[in-house]
């Protein structure tokens, strides 16, 4: 099976795609993956966030998963609509475990180092560093990355298109999650051209 770190390296940036409707899922990512972002992250945060799973998982290259997951039934819920790995904005043991046991690529939230030691004690070592500016922007991933030197991040939460190269940079940080590939009213034509940028900002 895949790997988490294989998902993460896959691409530079993990769209982190919020969908209202749907019938909008498919073409959203037809015209990502046409512009060389192949790994979606769908958040659990609509109605129709397990349908959206379900008809993106249809895009030939696609890797689609599930985002915003917070509890073992969400969990449930996303594998059974397809979801490929699972991404969590923090970290419970309620949570990974199952996850863990189950096999599925696992990208936890977290904040401290108090949240990677809970990780690390569980196996894990690939964490999604959220909310990344909010916490402390780059400066403090550095800080809490020097004593876990085993670790790699997919900072998320504010990073746009003109900070995410200095993000990159930082050997750690394996990718980064950015919801600024899909703007309100973009068009599919215009969203394909954003990605593009976007998948050769590492380089």
């Amino acid at each position: 099976m895949t790997t988490i770190t294989d998902i993460m390296r896959t691409s530079a940036v993990i769209p982190v795609l919020v969908i209202d409707d749907a019938a909008t899922a498919r073409p959203l990512a037809e015209a990502l993956v046409a512009g060389g972002l192949k790994v979606l992250e769908v958040t659990l945060r609509t109605p129709a966030a397990l349908e959206a799973i379900a008809e993106m998982k249809k895009v030939p290259g696609a890797i689609v998963g599930a985002g915003t997951v917070v509890n073992p039934d969400q969990f449930k819920q996303a594998v059974d609509a397809g979801a490929e790995f699972i991404v969590s904005p923090g970290l419970t043991e309620r949570l990974a475990k199952p996850i863990i046991a189950s096999g599925v690529p696992f990208l936890p939230g977290i904040a401290n180092a108090a949240d990677i030691m809970i990780g690390l004690d569980l196996g894990l070592t690939n964490f999604k560093f959220f909310p990344a500016e909010a916490n402390g922007g780059l400066k403090a991933l550095k800080a809490l990355a020097a004593p876990f030197y085993q670790c790699s991040f997919c900072p998320t939460g504010g990073i746009t298109e003109t900070s995410a190269p200095e993000w990159l940079s930082f050997k750690p940080v394996l990718c980064v999650g950015g919801s600024w590939v899909t703007p309100k009213g973009a068009t599919m034509g215009e969203v394909e051209a954003i990605a593009r940028a976007a998948s050769g900002l590492r380089g």
